[in-house]
């Protein structure tokens, strides 16, 4: 019997684990091998907070200046780091900040894109939490600008670098499950609003700067509890659901494992529709992959979220298992790889995969892996060039439950979809006037 793995646990654990033997590789980096990166941090409690506990777990880095709209969430790393500098406007902080070399992006989605890219037209170095951007066009950008400026970069999908998370890949590259045709999915978390936005308007907290916690986003007034601290993740504008909170994450796997390039189409089939304001819940999201040496010539992947969950026909695959809260069934011509979320996978018909010998590929430090590649020591797992191509198409599987029970064709190479007009609109944000950011 395996036993069940928290993402709380599985997080300290990392935080534990050495780092690998760094591969041969020389990155553009603006400090040298013994020398003392300086670092910020773009939020300053919640994730934003474990992020930095993390990197500067590193002795090369030293936290120098925090940017946080929200002054009354910053008594911890005030605490814990009293040297560095406290700003409000992450602005400020990289006009005055002239001595960093990298920072980590932990805000709301809205806000990922506009700091990660001015940060990397700063030649910063950059570490941003998941999903990397709020737009596929984001995403595009982002990815472009590190590869041109030879940024390191980081996506915060740290249990990419967790041991069950590798065996899963290590599994399926083997060939045991031969090759892989059917992928489903699903989270259990319910980051919608099936509720209309209240009609009211609250005065604003005093040490919260409405104005930079919007953003980039279109003016409203402050509604308490509706959107700062964590409602966000709810809302269209600031947050990308359930999908797009955890898509990152549970498909992460799964596009390595299977060395997915972009989808060719996407169909969001069911559960509660997205309001006015507000991402639905219970999707239902249907994929059509081109094949790859791992995945048959047309891979079907498709995505559950909230009381959505793989039909009984495919549950009933894990025999008298119980579905896990999160995770993937992978469906091969060989067999099955059922892989609960943050726990040991599973090969299946268990009788055939009696004698198989589960890989072990070990874990690495996530974290510390970017703080070395920027030293010049080994690359990151998780960079932009493959970042971005996962949110843009994790995105996209958002996008279309804007547009339930209809096919979405896209064309990646045009960042286009190909039929619908309507939902191409939805592939790049417009920015609040007074901040727009160029290449954005």
């Amino acid at each position: 019997m395996t036993r069940k793995i928290s993402r709380r646990l599985a997080l300290k654990q990392m935080a534990g684990v050495g780092i690998a033997a760094p591969f041969v590789f020389r990155a553009s980096a603006q400090a040298g091998p013994n020398e003392t990166l300086n670092h910020a941090s773009f939020g300053a409690n919640g994730m934003a907070l474990a992020d930095v506990r993390s990197i500067a777990a590193s002795r090369h880095i030293r936290l120098v200046a925090v940017a946080d709209v929200d002054l009354a969430r910053t008594a911890d790393i005030r605490k814990q780091f009293p040297k560095a500098r406290i700003y409000q406007d992450w602005r400020e902080l990289l006009d005055k900040e002239k001595d960093l070399n990298t920072v980590n992006v932990s805000t709301p989605d809205h806000m990922h894109a506009p700091i990660t890219m001015r940060a990397m037209q700063q030649g910063l170095h950059v570490y941003t939490q998941k999903p990397l951007t709020q737009s596929i066009y984001e995403a595009r950008q982002l990815t472009r600008v590190a590869r041109e400026r030879r940024i390191v970069s980081q996506m915060g999908i740290q249990i990419h670098s967790h041991n069950v998370h590798r065996t899963v890949v290590a599994i399926v590259q083997s060939g045991a499950i031969g090759k892989v045709r059917e992928v489903h999915s699903w989270s259990g978390k319910d980051w919608g609003d099936r509720n209309p936005r209240p009609d009211r308007r609250d005065p604003v907290p005093a040490d919260l700067n409405w104005d930079f916690w919007l953003g980039v986003a279109a003016d409203r007034p402050f509604i308490r509890g509706f959107y700062h601290p964590g409602e966000w993740r709810k809302r269209l504008d600031f947050g990308t659901g359930t999908f797009g909170d955890m898509g990152c994450h549970i498909l992460d796997p799964v596009f390595t494992a299977l060395a997915l390039t972009a989808p060719r189409s996407v169909r969001s089939v069911g559960g509660a529709p997205v309001n006015a304001d507000s991402w639905g819940l219970d999707s239902e999201v249907q994929y059509i992959f081109p094949g790859t040496k791992f995945a048959a010539d047309r891979l079907s992947l498709t995505w559950y979220d909230g009381r959505a969950r793989p039909p009984m026909a495919v549950q009933e695959r894990l025999g008298k298992r119980k579905l896990s809260d999160q995770g993937s069934i992978y469906i091969g011509s060989e067999g099955v790889l059922y892989s609960p979320y943050i726990d040991a996978p599973v090969l299946l018909p268990e009788e055939k995969f009696r004698d198989y010998k589960m890989p072990n590929p070990g874990a690495e430090n996530h974290y510390l892996q970017f703080v070395e590649a920027v030293r010049g020591n080994g690359r990151t797992s998780t960079p932009f060039d493959y970042a971005g191509p996962l949110t843009e198409s994790v995105l996209l599987g958002c996008l279309a439950t804007r547009f339930r029970k209809t096919t979405l064709e896209w064309d990646a190479a045009k960042m286009q979809i190909a039929n619908n007009k309507e939902a191409q609109a939805f592939v790049r944000r417009r920015y609040r006037k007074g901040w727009e950011l160029n290449g954005l």
